[in-house]
């Protein structure tokens, strides 16, 4: 392996690691630990700073797609969780839909309510800018979680996932494991290949790859459900006698790219897997699999955009940042979970 690819690699995981511990300390942690011997009660945030003090009450209205996939159901539990932590907050959660128009009349009703705030994750986020648009014309302090609107004028404030990031973690990981084998096979099982996120991370997994001198040699697409992984798996490892590096997109489908594995009796490789699930960060726990690490893509941005917004709306900024006004933009890290450090992230870990 070549000194500027240890290099290129250090520098990549090293300012990941500092944005993502910079974010995370901003958005989701003004508290210190609190000492051994103080009295807490275990469902009671300790208010010690002027961000976690309660104020005026914050009423957020709060919309996703139905939980039909295991980081979404998480997504909006997590939400739930966070804005119990605040008697400033009254969180109002309509029901999670892929129905675009039902989405819209539901930010509409927002709107007529007049809530303080909106935190959203649109189920298309191109579809839901207008009305975004509309509440934020009115007064309404609009957070947007993870799939971006199409214009600027619709948010406040956006906080993202790691897509790409994504893909160059897996990359840089599987370099670490493989780049002094030029001629190792690696495999990819991506997601619904028309969406605008899987290619993002299959672009930073191909650059990741590169350089160290590797490349995707076989690659499927499933959609992000079990039926589809396990039938994705199949078909790839029937065309792949032999794969020294499998990177599947999303622990999810990734349940059904296990049974095909299993069922077809190969081990000769490792595999990393995308999102973060418990049942996956489990395996590699356990060490008893082809499972050896995952990418952490979070599902706890709508809990941090619960507390985004009752910042904003109180007109408070992040406690960690010297800046007054909280960013426009938040792009959360993707990690590399393995077994050195998986106990860290199984208590955000999503049930798959």
């Amino acid at each position: 392996m070549s000194a500027r690819t240890t290099m290129s690699r250090r520098r990549w995981m090293t300012a990941g690691l500092a944005v993502g511990a910079l974010l995370v300390a901003g958005c989701t942690s003004n508290t210190p630990e609190p000492e051994a011997d103080a009295p807490q009660d275990a469902g009671e945030q300790i208010a010690v700073g002027a961000n976690d003090e309660p104020g005026d009450e914050v009423v957020i209205g709060f919309s996703a797609p139905a939980a039909d996939h295991g980081w979404m159901g998480a997504i909006t539990a997590a939400a739930r969780a966070e804005a119990e932590k605040y008697e400033d907050v009254d969180l109002r959660v309509a029901e999670g839909t892929n129905d675009v128009n039902l989405q819209i009349s539901q930010v509409e009703q927002f709107i007529n309510d007049g809530v303080d705030a909106i935190v959203l994750l649109p189920f298309d986020g191109a579809a839901l800018t207008e009305v975004a648009t509309q509440a934020m014309e009115a007064g309404i302090t609009v957070v947007n979680v993870d799939r971006e609107f199409s214009s600027p004028f619709a948010a406040r404030t956006t906080i993202l996932g790691d897509n790409y990031g994504m893909g160059v973690s897996a990359g840089t990981y599987i370099c670490e494991q493989l780049g002094d084998n030029p001629d190792a096979v690696v495999a990819e099982i991506a997601g619904i290949d028309s969406l605008p996120l899987t290619q993002d991370r299959s672009q930073g997994f191909a650059d990741a790859l590169d350089d160290c001198g590797l490349e995707v040699s076989n690659r499927v697409a499933a959609d992000f459900t079990v039926q589809g992984g396990q039938q994705a798996a199949a078909n790839l490892l029937q065309a792949a006698p032999k794969i020294d590096a499998l990177w599947n997109h999303d622990d999810d489908q990734g349940v059904g790219v296990m049974a095909a594995i299993e069922e077809a009796g190969r081990d000769e490789f490792l595999m990393v897997g995308g999102a973060g699930s418990k049942n996956v960060m489990e395996d590699i726990q356990a060490g008893d699999s082809v499972l050896k690490a995952t990418v952490v893509y979070p599902s706890t941005q709508a809990a941090d955009g619960v507390r985004l917004a009752r910042l904003l709306v109180q007109q408070k900024a992040l406690g960690d940042l010297v800046e007054v006004e909280v960013p426009r933009t938040i792009q959360l890290y993707a990690p590399v979970v393995t077994a050195d450090n998986v106990e860290q992230y199984l208590p955000t870990a999503f049930e798959s």
